[in-house]
């Protein structure tokens, strides 16, 4: 499973999401066994090109329609900011979803 989540700074464990317009790097996180297997750090999402499952954003406004074309899921973090709190909240399916 593999989560994309924007965020302010290339830092494993100071990083916390951000907005798309506003990000500084895209986590690219992997999970196995439901743990954080490794987590890389992109300039740029078309630098990946491996399949994403999912992508994470900060709020509803975000825009979030090329992931959704694409069958990547979207969902929402409401009050998470980093990404252990955001792969807890995924894990145990605490992110919202967007409504269409």
């Amino acid at each position: 499973m593999t989560i994309l989540i924007p965020v302010d700074s290339k830092n494993r464990h100071e990083c916390i999401i951000s907005s798309i317009e506003e990000n500084k790097a895209w986590a690219f996180i992997t999970l196995d066994e439901g743990k954080i297997s490794n987590v890389e750090f992109y300039d740029r999402r078309e630098d990946i090109s491996v399949w994403i499952d999912a992508v994470v954003v900060i709020n509803p406004l975000e825009y979030v329609w090329p992931f959704m074309d694409e069958g990547i899921i979207a969902l929402i973090a409401p009050t998470q900011k980093s990404i252990d709190e955001i792969v807890e909240a995924f894990l145990f399916k605490d992110l919202h979803d967007f409504s269409i």
